[in-house]
């Protein structure tokens, strides 16, 4: 029925997909993990029913690993933003100048491309409003945001993660 590469990838998803409910979960109770198992099979199931899963691409727990350093720097911008936000906040005599801007991606991607719309909604000040095509217009709280993404900073992280192969 599989070969042995859709099996290596399956048997990747599994174990990612396992480590991931552990992470967001903290439960280990036997019947809590049986549930647990038995989602995560659910899902895998209705995945290959639906034929969601790409074989072509390479295995899942490599593409998760290749996202890990850019999941670091995003918690590292998503702090600092917090920090300018708050600081704003505070003190009344820093400009809150609301604006809309619209900023190309570089992705090929439409997942690669929503991981960046979702990365930007994530950095307090900033969010996605709406993506057309290699366009997304976003609401910036101060120009302090729109700078931040008009150095393309976040932009080519993203499109690198791509570029190896995750999204």
């Amino acid at each position: 029925m599989f070969d042995r590469n859709k099996l290596i990838h399956i048997s990747g998803m599994l174990i990612t997909l396992a480590a991931l409910w552990l992470l967001l979960s903290g439960y280990f109770k036997p019947l809590l993990l049986f549930f647990g198992l038995v989602s995560i099979a659910l899902v895998l199931v209705i995945s290959l029913r639906m034929e969601l899963i790409e074989y072509d691409k390479p295995d899942v727990l490599r593409q998760t690993l290749r996202s890990i350093p850019y999941g670091f720097w995003l918690l590292v911008e998503i702090f600092k933003a917090n920090i300018d936000v708050c600081k704003r906040i505070l003190n009344p005599s820093l400009p809150i100048s609301p604006r809309l801007v619209r900023i190309t991606s570089t992705q090929r991607g439409d997942l690669a491309r929503t991981a960046y719309a979702n990365s930007i909604t994530l950095t307090p000040g900033t969010i996605s409003i709406d993506v057309e095509g290699k366009e997304i217009e976003v609401h910036a709280l101060a120009e302090l945001g729109e700078e931040t993404l008009a150095t393309g900073e976040m932009d080519r992280r993203i499109t690198a993660v791509e570029d190896k192969g995750y999204v």
